[in-house]
Order: C-alpha cells, then sequence, then structure tokens
C-alpha cells in the first residue's frame, strides 16, 4: 500500500482496465505572483484635430488628466474554478523536466522535448545536439513510423533501447515491444520478434540485453540478435523468473527481478513459485457475461510464494540455486551484485519483518555468510539505500536504529565503521557518493518534518553542511553520474516546481523550468494560500497540519471544513508540495469551505517512535488524533462545530470510514474511497508488517475495524469503489454494505466498473469528483 494511495505484479496477463492510471490532478496555487487585484487605468485618447489652436489643447489635456484621476480603479475580473478545468483538462497541469537521464561522462544529460532525445550540457544547461529524432523510429518489418514511450542507454551509449506500445500491468509492472537503436550506424532492429517483453535491461558492457517474457528469462545477443532461454518452466499464476508477484511489487515496490554481475559474465534471478498462494478472482463486466479474472494474491495470514535465487552463467550455460536459508516463509526483500562480480548479495526478512539480515554469497559456490543484521522491537523498513564503494571494502547502510533513519558506513565484513549523517532528523532521500572527493550527498527532514534540505557531508564523519539554496520548502537533487553537477527540484507549500542546474557546491548554473506559464494561469482564478499550523494533540504530542480558508474569509462568520486524511505508517500529508488534491480544495475554498489536513501519530519523517506506535493495532491511535483535530477545530471561532467532515482514500478511506463509525458524533460527513475494511483482507507483507497475522493478533485486527462498528454510524456515509480495484478488493466494500444494511443504516455508494485502485481513465476522475462534491454540497 503506497504512501499516497495505492493503483494497482507478474504472475497473471493483466486485462486492459488494468492499463489506466489515475488521471493528474493539476496541483496549483497562488504564492509568488502578484495579487489578484491587478489595477488597469484607462487610456488617453489623443485628438485627431488641432481645431481650437494650442491653448485649447492644453485645457483639454488638463481636463483628461483631472478626470482621469477621479475615476475608481478597475480590478481584474477573476475566473471560477470549475471542477471540468481541473479533472478534465491539462490547464492546471505541472511543467518538469521530461526523461532525464545523467550520460555517462558526467558532462551531459538527455531529455525527451517533442519526442525528440536532446544532449544537453549540464556545464550550461543548454542542448548540445539532437541524439533521436521524433519520427526516426520505423519498424524494421513493417516500415511503420512510431513514437516511444521510454528510452535507455547502454553503459558506452553506442546503443539505445527504445520502448512502443507500453501496456501496463499493475502499479510500476508494464510490458512493451521493444526496438534497438544503434547510434553509429543509424540501424534498428526488434529487441524480439516474440510477444511483449518486460523489464528489459542492457548489460554493463552493452552487448546483451536480458528481459522476461511469458514468466520465464531470455537473453538477447546483439552482436547477433540470437535470442537465448534462460529458463523453460515459467507458468500464469504457477512460476514466475525474473519478475516479481503481485504482493513483491506493490509492497516491496521493484518489479526487475534479475541483475547482471558487473562483467556481464552473470544473471542472478529471483524464482517465485506461487502455486500454493490463494487465487483471487474478480468479475470483469466489460462483455455480454462477466469474465472471472484469476490472480495470486496473498492476504494477511495465507501462505506467500516460495522464493528462490538463481544464477545464469553465460559461458557454460550453468544454472545455480543459491541457499537462502531453510526457512521458506520468509521474504528476500532486496538482491543484487557488489562491485565484485564474484561477490552477490541479498536482503533476508523474517516474516515479521523485524529482522533483515545482509547476505553475502558467492556465485560459483553458492555459499553464502550474514555480515549485517538490522533488527527492531517493531519492523525494519526496506529501503534503498544500500551503495558498495568502489573500493570494494565498504558500504553504506541506513538504519533506525537510533531512533531516526541515519546513514551509517560498514566494512564489508559487516563491522560498522561510523555513522554519517546528522541526529535527531530522518534522512528521507539518499543520493549516492562521490568517491573522487569522499563525499556524500542526502535530503534531511530540515528544518522542520514538513520540509527538506540537501546536504553533503565527507565520509570521514566530520559535520555535514547543507548545499546553497532556498532555506524554506521541499528540495529533491538528480546528480550527474560523476556528482559534479546536479538537477534541482525545489517546492513550496503554495508554489509549483522550479527546476534549476547546479554545480555541485550548489553554484546555479541556470533555472530549466520554473511553471511560470502556471502560475499566470493561477492569477486568473481566486486562489487563496494554504498555511501550516500546529496543536497539541490527544497524547500531548504537537501535531502539523494546513488549511486553506475561503477567499473572502471573515473570522467573524462560521464555516464548514472538510478534513483529508491519509494517515497511513510513515506517510505524510502536510509537507512543503503541493499535494495530490490541491487544485480540487482550492474549489471547495471557493465554494466556502475551509479545508485541512493533520498528519497524528504513525505519519512519518518525525523519528521511529512517533511512527511505530501504532504497531499491532492501525487505526486506533490514528483515528484518535483525528477526532482530536476535529476537536480542536471546534473551538476555532470562524468554525461551524456541527458541520465537520472527512475525506480519505485507500489507508484514508479506511480512517474516514472509522471516523463515520466511531467518530463520537464529530463527523457530520464521511467520504470513503477505496477503503480498507478490515485488514483481514488486505494483503500479507503490508498488513503484517504493522499488525502480525491475524491469528496472532485478533483483536487487532477486529477492534478497529470499520464493518465491526457499522451499527454505530452516524455520518452521512459516501463509500466509492472499482470493482475491479486488484488492490483494496471491492470485497471490502460489500462487506461494508452488507453490515450497514443489516443495522439498517443510510449510506451512498458508488461503484465504478471494470476501474482498479485509482479509479481513473477517461470521464472518470472527473465523474469522481463530481459525485463526491454534490455529496459535500448536500450533507455538509
Amino acid at each position: 500500500m503506497n504512501s499516497k494511495f495505492p493503483v494497482p505484479s507478474v504472475g497473471a496477463s493483466a486485462p486492459t482496465f488494468f492499463n489506466e492510471r489515475p488521471a493528474p490532478l493539476y496541483p496549483g496555487s497562488s504564492q509568488n505572483h502578484r495579487s489578484p487585484g491587478i489595477i488597469h487605468l484607462r487610456s488617453i485618447a489623443t485628438p485627431r484635430h488641432f481645431v481650437l489652436g494650442l491653448f485649447l489643447l492644453g485645457c483639454l489635456s488638463l481636463l483628461n488628466i483631472e478626470t482621469r484621476a477621479a475615476e475608481p480603479r478597475k480590478k481584474q475580473t477573476l475566473k471560477k474554478l470549475e471542477l471540468q478545468d481541473i479533472f478534465a483538462s491539462p490547464k492546471f497541469s505541472q511543467r518538469g523536466v521530461s526523461g532525464l537521464r545523467s550520460m555517462t561522462d558526467g558532462e551531459h544529460y538527455t531529455a525527451v522535448s517533442k519526442g525528440h532525445i536532446i544532449r544537453y550540457a549540464y556545464a550550461s544547461g543548454k542542448p548540445v545536439d539532437t541524439l533521436f529524432r521524433a519520427g526516426q523510429l520505423i519498424d524494421p518489418v513493417s516500415g511503420d513510423t512510431l513514437e516511444f514511450d521510454d528510452y535507455n542507454f547502454c553503459s558506452r551509449e553506442q546503443r539505445l533501447l527504445l520502448s512502443t506500445e507500453t501496456e501496463p500491468i499493475y502499479r510500476y509492472s508494464s510490458r512493451e515491444i521493444n526496438y534497438v537503436v544503434d547510434l553509429r550506424s543509424g540501424r534498428i532492429n526488434h529487441l524480439s520478434l516474440g510477444d511483449k517483453q518486460a523489464f528489459a535491461q542492457f548489460a554493463p558492457d552493452g552487448d546483451k540485453i536480458a528481459f522476461m517474457r511469458d514468466n520465464n528469462l531470455f537473453i538477447t545477443d546483439l552482436s547477433t540478435y540470437t535470442e537465448i532461454q534462460i529458463t523453460t518452466d515459467g507458468r500464469v499464476n504457477e512460476i514466475i523468473n525474473g519478475g516479481t508477484d503481485w504482493v513483491y511489487e506493490e509492497e516491496f515496490g521493484f518489479t526487475r527481478a534479475f541483475f547482471w554481475s558487473p562483467d556481464s559474465r552473470r544473471l542472478l534471478y529471483y524464482r517465485f513459485d506461487e502455486r500454493e498462494v490463494p487465487e483471487f478472482v474478480m468479475p470483469l463486466f466489460n462483455g455480454l457475461y462477466p469474465e472471472p479474472y484469476h490472480f495470486k494474491y496473498p492476504k494477511a495470514g495465507e501462505k506467500n510464494a516460495v522464493v528462490e535465487l538463481h544464477t545464469y552463467e553465460l559461458g557454460s550455460g550453468t544454472r545455480q540455486k543459491l541457499d537462502v536459508g531453510s526457512e521458506v516463509d520468509q521474504y528476500i526483500a532486496r538482491a543484487g551484485w557488489t562491485t565484485d562480480p564474484n561477490r552477490c548479495w541479498f536482503q533476508r526478512v523474517n516474516r515479521h519483518q523485524n529482522r533483515v539480515e545482509l547476505v553475502m554469497a558467492d556465485p560459483r559456490s553458492t555459499a553464502t555468510q550474514v555480515v549485517h543484521t538490522d533488527s527492531a522491537q517493531t519492523w525494519v523498513d526496506i529501503l534503498d539505500d544500500l551503495t558498495f564503494l568502489k573500493n570494494g571494502r565498504e558500504f553504506i547502510w541506513s538504519s533506525e536504529k537510533s531512533g531516526f533513519q541515519q546513514l551509517y558506513l560498514h566494512q564489508i565484513d559487516g563491522r560498522e565503521i561510523r555513522v554519517l549523517s546528522q541526529p535527531h532528523r530522518d534522512v528521507t532521500d539518499f543520493y549516492g557518493v562521490d568517491e573522487s572527493t569522499n563525499q556524500i550527498y542526502y535530503s534531511l527532514a530540515d528544518p522542520t518534518p514538513m520540509e527538506r534540505r540537501l546536504f553533503v557531508q565527507s565520509l570521514d564523519g566530520s559535520a555535514a553542511r547543507p548545499l546553497p539554496g532556498p532555506e524554506r520548502g521541499k528540495t529533491r537533487a538528480f546528480f550527474s553520474s560523476t556528482f559534479r553537477y546536479y538537477i534541482r527540484q525545489h517546492t513550496d507549500i503554495n508554489s509549483p516546481a522550479v527546476w534549476s542546474l547546479h554545480h555541485s557546491d550548489g553554484r546555479e548554473i541556470r533555472v530549466l523550468e520554473d511553471n511560470q506559464t502556471l502560475r499566470n494561469q493561477w492569477a486568473q482564478y481566486r486562489m487563496v494560500p494554504r498555511s501550516f499550523f500546529s496543536f497539541t494533540g490527544p497524547s500531548g504530542d504537537s501535531l502539523n497540519g494546513f488549511m486553506i480558508r475561503p477567499p473572502d474569509f471573515n473570522a467573524r462568520k462560521k464555516y464548514p471544513v472538510l478534513m483529508f486524511v491519509y494517515g497511513g505508517p510513515g506517510s505524510q500529508t502536510v509537507d512543503a508540495s503541493l499535494g495530490q488534491y490541491y487544485m480540487w480544495f482550492q474549489y471547495l475554498a471557493q465554494e466556502g469551505y475551509i479545508v485541512v489536513s493533520v498528519d497524528g501519530r504513525g505519519t512519518g519523517y518525525r523519528g521511529a517512535d512517533f511512527k511505530k506506535c501504532t504497531y499491532l493495532q492501525l487505526g486506533k491511535y490514528e483515528l484518535e488524533d483525528q477526532k482530536g483535530t476535529a476537536r480542536y477545530l471546534q473551538g476555532l471561532p470562524y468554525v461551524d462545530p456541527g458541520r465537520i467532515g472527512i475525506f480519505g482514500w485507500s489507508f484514508g478511506g479506511y480512517m474516514s470510514s472509522l471516523a463515520a463509525v466511531q467518530g463520537d458524533g464529530l463527523f457530520k460527513a464521511a467520504v470513503a474511497v477505496a477503503p480498507v475494511i478490515n485488514w483481514r483482507y488486505y494483503d500479507s507483507i503490508y498488513t503484517e508488517r504493522f499488525m502480525r497475522t491475524p491469528q496472532e493478533n485478533a483483536r487487532g485486527y477486529d477492534d478497529n475495524s470499520p464493518s465491526t462498528y457499522a451499527d454505530r454510524l452516524k455520518s452521512a456515509y459516501l463509500l466509492i469503489h472499482g470493482t475491479a480495484d486488484d488492490n483494496v478488493h471491492f470485497q471490502n466494500a460489500l462487506v461494508m454494505t452488507q453490515k450497514l444494511t443489516e443495522a439498517n443504516k443510510p449510506f451512498d455508494f458508488m461503484a465504478y466498473a471494470d476501474k482498479n485502485h485509482g479509479i481513473g481513465g477517461g470521464n472518470t476522475r472527473l465523474h469522481l469528483f463530481t459525485t463526491i462534491t454534490r455529496f459535500l454540497r448536500e450533507n455538509l
């Protein structure tokens, strides 16, 4: 379950409706441009003829000036936001740097503009040449001119891999038709003439590409375009080679499950045996008769796939199975190679996910050795910060063992050398190591948990220093391959992103995109700034929130409030970015609502204790803090205490459903989109990480389930779900409606046929938010 909201891995062929992605929400803001009350002075007419002579002309001129000074100033007429513009138009979309890739020399990067792949110089930010032009991709068999969806270079950048006809499967996975372009000769070839491929990746030497098709692993030799099949036992809903299953994709966040050795001579790959995993069946309603869609989905407490690691040596064709341990009920959350082609590694995680072991393996002997263990009383998060230094003697590991996410330098045998990052702040992004200067780059939740600052620090552990840039707001960085330059993305609570190019010491080279067009667009509407606030919650913790007030706010009036909640472990809705629903929130403010969001206990970037205090009882403390927020708002003189509503999606829908049935009458209306209704119905990895299994913690599951308290519904309740939600199943909504019906409780319900967890595609998002908005007008 994603920290925002999950959308919809590679066990079964996915139907067409899974190809939909959530429509862009086009966030916007009003900061950093002029006040909407722009003054326009009337122009002065010039006489066409001097019929009355110079004296009369002077008198008329004086009269004209006096008249002009006496006229009232005319304000600009501002437009009214419409849902159509927000959800069915790109009018409020942000611009960024599309298709950004750092080139091997570290002096150039590429980006896509109007279908062209253009090379830019980091030193100036200006284009150097066009490496591949729109219209240049021609199918060598059919002769058709094609458009590419994505691109990647080989390491020597002499070949280009272009994907077309991309067919998304679940949240991250896709399959496509791939073409290989030889940039020296201009020759274009199919990667494979078989069915669509998935996860295609160049070998480090650039002469081979591995990919998955039909749950089997293949390699194409680019010197001859000979295709070698590595595995043969792949079967839908049975065996997956080289890709992940549904739950690994969704909860561990990766799909490609094969890895080239540094010398291009071996592949390390996953094998999933999901034959014992329970099968979930969803009906699809796109034909005369509903068609069942089958896929493997392990719910909390049920059997997971058995995962193995194998190596394949290209020269001999030898396949070997690595020793991942005798316990099959475990996870292999990450795997890869060190800088040594004779040493691979994997992260082994117990089913409770409170112990992570870093294991080294020799692909020649399959022998393994545990070199480091990270453990906690609650759970250990799986991140992608593990970095092996080129010297082959050290690695960097990230851990919350101090109470905050920090970076640690270790010897290759696992012994800790020193802590690297700053204390009492969570590392939010680790960008890597510049080994030429022995410096690391990372971002911290600093100076507040809602913000991010970019830091540089020596590997010797000396004090970190922030790189020059805005002290407030949220900064991300995209470094060149040599760490000499970086592209910075900066946002704040009310502004769209500004993309700028910098030297590694922070000196700005140029602004690449400032989204001024969007800012000019906002200036035509009655936008209002969003502001941060904080208050003391029920536990005594200070809770952070944001608030948007109506454009003509009057502190002597009473306003209804809509609270927006997500609240899942480690998540954050209150930060220095525009967020998902900014323009819709602006629309609601325009309609006279105050919009508020508060990050309660369990959310992220405030240390491990704050995040993990909800362990084994998801929903309990989170709801207490949302109720505490409602009570705080009731005490404000400009809030109508009887008109507070709450809205959430996925985990947020779970929270708004809990608020509807256990909210002590504080919430007049509640909107739940795609909610979990009982954690028994959700997947094993996510749920058990925070709750353990239902067999171990039955009360934790049921005591915080909305369906348990359906007979206590006090709010006007709108429940929305997609019937083809492969993530949070439609089953959740049906269970809730059944419980509400048994209790004779009135509620509103909207089902979107054949829509997944994102409930998007075509006109769907507009209809969805029109439905929600109408419900709020009628009930709040």
